[in-house]
């Protein structure tokens, strides 16, 4: 019922890197981060790409003018007792092999077939046991296979542990497939519940006292989801006072932090016309309502539950007021909420998807650190071919710089 414990790591803000991951290697992720380099050079200068080079090497003959990349080596470094530095732990360093020329865009890569046998056994884990992937042997474009779900897997794990650890500040992750990742025997159906385990794993303590949430957003539009990758009949069964309480909070708690300020949320309904009195459903009269009042009764910003079939609208509307962007109309004088919370996945992101992946951003809340994502999947029919778009994964970068020191 309450709020993560766990703030970002306080090393966090000490670091310029931003970690970011290549997603599933028979899709388009790599593409689209190498077309990122391509359109805003300025804009990635710390981040630091975490994957096999044989899985960039290969995306990089895809995409037209990736000659104009020089790939910059990274490593990381044990410092303490055997180490340079005074403090135990360690540090990433460029290997001083590559000099990029000045019409050159430099990309830092952190190869993980280059890590030293002590790093390995910090910073990466495994479901199968495989050798580093040479280019000719990555499996192929555009089709689910287990090597593509296990080096996906590899890069998220590292991801995680790096941000942990304090070496970059945030983690921005190109799209995975989850059948692919079950077919490495990652017991996770996403990014998300994968980098809970993780974050679980690392500060000791169960998934249970790490509760997480999705949220996905553009610039009209916010959405939490109570549940995330679970059946319809599931995701109702979830839609309980604690479950609804929890999300609320670690709502609360995140943005506050983003924003500089706390949110102002909309909780939608679960039935239609918010249960039309109960004729529709109890759920807004049993659980929702009780919820908001408590919500209330704790300092949070809330109002609802509102109609599904509405807030979204009146949401979006408001929001593009503020902006300039439409008739503000009778509610102008209304501020926009920051986020609508949405009671299971779809009734939230048809929404957000509805206006478009280009700039939709997916962002995991209540995690010890901050973790983006582009608001699309690993779109097999046009892998290798160089038609992915950037823009999306470009958005998910910035708004990952927004939330961090």
């Amino acid at each position: 019922m309450t709020s993560s414990p766990f703030a970002p790591h306080a090393s966090l803000g000490s670091t310029p890197w931003i970690g970011v991951t290549l997603g599933d290697p028979s899709g388009i992720g790599a593409e689209v981060v190498i077309k990122a380099f391509l359109k805003e050079p300025q804009t990635l200068e710390h981040a630091l790409v975490i994957a096999y080079e044989s899985v960039l090497r290969r995306a990089m003959s895809f995409v037209p003018g990736a000659d104009r990349l020089t790939l910059v080596h990274m490593r990381l470094v044990r410092q303490g007792k055997d180490g340079s530095a005074s403090t135990p732990g360690w540090r990433i360093e460029r290997t001083g092999s590559e000099v990029s020329r000045a019409e050159h865009t430099p990309v830092h890569v952190l190869d993980m077939a280059a890590l030293s046998e002590d790093a390995k056994a910090v910073f990466l884990s495994h479901q199968l046991n495989m050798a580093e992937p040479a280019l000719a042997s990555l499996g192929p474009v555009g089709q689910i296979n287990a090597q593509s779900g296990e080096l996906a897997a590899r890069a998220i794990v590292f991801g995680a542990r790096a941000a942990l650890h304090g070496l970059t500040r945030a983690l921005v992750t190109a799209p995975i497939h989850k059948e692919a990742l079950a077919l490495a025997g990652w017991p996770y159906p996403g990014h998300t519940e994968l980098l809970q385990a993780e974050c679980a794993h690392f500060l000791g303590t169960g998934l249970d006292r790490l509760p997480v949430r999705m949220m996905l957003k553009n610039h009209e539009l916010a959405v939490v989801l109570v549940s995330i990758h679970i059946s319809l009949r599931q995701a109702i069964e979830r839609v309980t006072f604690d479950n609804v309480l929890s999300t609320l909070l670690i709502t609360n708690e995140s943005l506050t932090r983003s924003l500089g300020r706390a949110p102002r949320m909309a909780l939608s309904a679960l039935n239609p016309h918010a249960g039309e009195g109960g004729l529709m459903g109890h759920e807004e009269e049993t659980v929702l309502t009780p919820v908001v009042l408590k919500a209330k009764s704790l300092g949070l910003a809330v109002e609802g539950p509102f109609s599904p079939d509405t807030i979204y609208m009146r949401a979006r509307q408001l929001r593009r007021a503020q902006m300039g962007l439409a008739d503000p109309g009778a509610r102008a004088k209304e501020e926009p909420f920051d986020a609508v919370i949405a009671m299971y996945h779809d009734q939230g992101l048809i929404p957000v998807k509805y206006l478009g992946l280009d700039e939709g951003v997916n962002v995991t809340l209540g995690l010890p650190l901050v973790r983006t994502s582009p608001d699309h999947g690993t779109a097999f029919d046009i892998a290798g071919t160089g038609q992915a778009d950037a823009a999306s994964f470009l958005q998910a970068y910035k708004e990952a710089q927004k939330m961090t020191p």
